[in-house]
């Protein structure tokens, strides 16, 4: 049967055109449906979005050639300050401090603006030879047939392929039509998503400021500016996400402190309802999923796009290795070894976050007593220190290939 590609991807995203330049590097034909319309896609206005990517994340960004293009506009991380606080007292005695000279590798990662990342996926996949990109078409169907699958398009149109990768978010329609349950629950937060102007230098430290409602992370941006992700309440997060900048920032100040000196908002502000989900397969027949789509975790570690990549390049490695075997690239052998690798580690980690947000997400003296200690603990050992920095970095684990900056 002649298909119109050998696989099909649902999501523009970040994950979605990652996953589509490494399988056409690796020769595989790719189609991507994104709901976006081009000109939305290609915006250059700063939005508010900025993401953390992990030193084994701008490496496989540097094996897709897309790293080159966007460096100049990254802000290196070089230190992470973590400590438990309450609004208007600072933090606490004992903190947790990760530098980034106490590994050989460089900085732990990276910040970069949304409108140059999407930007130079686009223009990558539109140099790349073996994409086809369709925006502004949203999938309505989908169905396996056979040795392949078709998918229809709001449009009308039909396409086929040997393969669907579902890359459309938490609530995947894709997971959806394939009949995968999720597990989870809701965290009774909201995520309040902004980016600041500051007066004074940020020194690229990253902070996480553990506070009762929630965590809050100060992300160093190029300039004197930061990324903020708020976690609050959710009915607090709600009121204040529809207030005006004023009303906003006086909330910010006191839990934000005077250490970068006067803020003030800049581009917009977003608030993201908190709920750990977790797909119950990440495969099903002749379909894969990634990233949001296959796992939503809590954003107390930063590592929600990194997990994401990371799902890339193994899905990646798994279909282009059968592929030079010979093997049927879409079977249900093959795609149970990309679950195999990324399940166990993916739940681990959402259980880890999960766990880690309720043991600091509140004020109860004894935990707060606890924590603190661990911290100072944590700090005052080298080797452990060097060990979550490392974990910070993406440098632990079975890394795929391109997280290790290396070529499929």
């Amino acid at each position: 049967m002649t298909h119109d590609a050998d696989i099909l991807i649902v999501g523009g995203g970040l994950n979605g055109p990652a996953l589509a330049l490494a399988l056409a590097k690796g020769g595989l034909r790719v189609a991507l449906m994104d709901a976006q319309p081009l000109e939305h896609l290609r915006s250059d206005t700063f939005d508010g979005r900025a993401y953390a990517l992990a030193l084994a994340s701008v490496r496989a960004l540097g094996a897709l050639g897309i790293w080159a293009q966007i460096a100049d506009h990254a802000q290196p991380i070089l230190q992470i300050k973590a400590s438990d606080g309450r609004p208007g007292e600072g933090i606490a005695p004992f903190f947790l401090q990760f530098d980034h000279a106490e590994i050989e590798e460089g900085p732990m990662g990276h910040m970069i603006e949304d409108r140059y990342l999407r930007r130079a996926l686009l223009d990558a996949m539109a140099e790349t030879p073996g994409i086809q990109h369709h925006p502004g078409e949203t999938v309505t169907a989908q169905q396996v047939t056979g040795a392949g699958v078709q998918v229809t398009l709001a449009s009308g149109r039909m396409l086929s392929a040997r393969m669907l990768v579902g890359c459309d978010g938490r609530n995947s329609p894709t997971a959806s039509r394939a009949g995968i349950a999720r597990t989870g629950w809701d965290y009774g937060q909201t995520a309040l998503v902004c980016a600041i102007r500051h007066d004074l230098p940020h020194h690229g430290c990253a902070h996480q400021l553990f506070l009762p409602a929630g965590p809050l992370a100060i992300l160093p941006l190029p300039g004197n500016r930061a990324s903020i992700v708020w976690s609050e309440e959710t009915a607090r997060a709600e009121a204040l996400h529809h207030a005006d900048g004023a009303t906003y920032l006086a909330a910010l100040r006191p839990r934000f402190g005077s250490f970068l000196g006067e803020i003030a908002l800049d581009g917009k502000r977003f608030a993201y309802p908190l709920r750990l989900t977790l797909a119950n397969s990440f495969i099903a027949p002749r379909l894969a999923l990634v990233g949001d789509a296959a796992h939503g975790v809590h954003p107390i570690a930063g590592q929600g796009l990194n997990l994401g990549l990371r799902d890339v390049a193994a899905l990646a490695q798994v279909l282009i290795e059968a592929t030079r075997r010979g093997e049927d690239f879409a079977t249900q052998p093959v795609l149970e070894r990309y679950q195999q690798w990324r399940r166990f580690d993916t739940a681990v980690l959402a259980l880890g976050t999960d766990l880690f947000n309720r043991l600091f997400s509140n004020d109860n003296p004894a935990l707060r007593m606890g924590r603190d200690l661990g911290m100072g603990i944590v700090s005052a050992l080298p080797g452990l220190r060097r060990h979550f920095i490392r974990e910070a970095a993406g440098l632990t684990g079975d890394l795929p290939r391109l997280m290790q900056g290396r070529a499929i």
